[in-house]
Formats: C-alpha cells, structure tokens, sequence
C-alpha cells in the first residue's frame, strides 16, 4: 500500500513552473503559522518576493501526479548573509520556503525535501546545513531537533514580529 507522498516528484523548478501557483502554494502553507501571529515572509509575500527569494539559491519543487505543485524548498550554498553570523561562515549551506501543501503534511515530503538540500550542501563541500525559523513555533524547532540539527543562536531579522532561531546540523 503506498503512501500519498510516495506518489510525490521532486525535482528542481522548471520554467513552465507557475510563480504564482508557487506563491499561493507558499501562503497556503504558512497560512497556520501566521494565524500563531508569526509574519514569515512566505505568509503573504508577493510573486515578485518569491521570485527574488528563489534566485538567490536552487529551488526544488514536489509535485503530484498531475505536476501540481505540492511543495518546495530553496538551497542556499555557503555565502555571505546579513543579521546572523552563523549563516556568514563559508561551510555553512542553508536552506528556506520549506513548505507542503497543509493537506500532504506528514505524508514524508517535507523531510524528502529537507534530505535533497542535506545533499546538495555535501555536494558543494558544505560542513553545515543550516535553517532559521520563529522562535514561537516549537513545533517545528522540536521537528528539526529530531532530525539532528541543533540551536546556534537568535537573530532578529528586520521586519520581524519574532525573534529568529538559527538551527544547524554537521554533514
């Protein structure tokens, strides 16, 4: 018996991939964390935000069946970031717009997901793999200590109603 995420694609974003279906994807999925009262980005942001997010690293996009997107992911390689210095060491790969569509949550995707970015950081010589999100949503901080990353530090990124943990696991 197979399992709804097993029926699930993952490659990277395709140009006949629809922003906008990407972005309404986005704010589906953070539609619960915003009712907590955390303004992620990916709550409200607009298609030109999810365009300027995505060129700035390798977006991985999950789809159904009917090539509907489903989920996505953005690999950052080690670079240079402002407000955290964790993220500024050159081992540190890290990743964001982590999201599953709220009907395929808990179906495996968001951790096929989060397995590719882990390899794409050892592919590009990454030591770490690192990730930020609200302090409030323990549930997603407990969900990242189970698969090895542990807290670094705060950062309070501008705009921000939440004060940010950075999270990182060793390659």
């Amino acid at each position: 018996m197979s399992t709804a995420g097993e029926t699930i694609a993952i490659r990277p974003i395709g140009p006949h991939d629809g922003i906008d279906e990407l972005t309404t994807l986005l704010h589906r999925s953070y539609a619960g964390l915003g009712k907590m009262g955390l303004n992620y980005t990916a709550v409200d942001q607009s298609v030109e935000t999810t365009r300027k997010r995505l060129s700035g690293g390798f977006a991985f996009v999950a789809v159904d069946r009917q090539d509907r997107l489903v989920g996505t992911i953005v690999f950052y390689r080690p670079r240079r970031s402002t407000g955290s210095p964790w993220l500024e060491r050159p081992e540190v790969a890290h990743f964001g717009q982590l999201a599953v569509d709220p009907a395929l949550q808990r179906c495996g995707i968001g951790s096929r997901l989060m397995d590719l970015v882990e390899e794409q950081a050892r592919a590009v010589g990454a030591k770490e793999i690192a990730l930020d999100t609200a302090e409030p949503a323990t549930h997603l901080i407990e969900m990242y200590l189970r698969r090895g990353y542990r807290f670094i530090e705060y950062a309070q990124w501008r705009g921000k109603s939440y004060r940010s943990v950075i999270m990182s696991k060793s390659l």
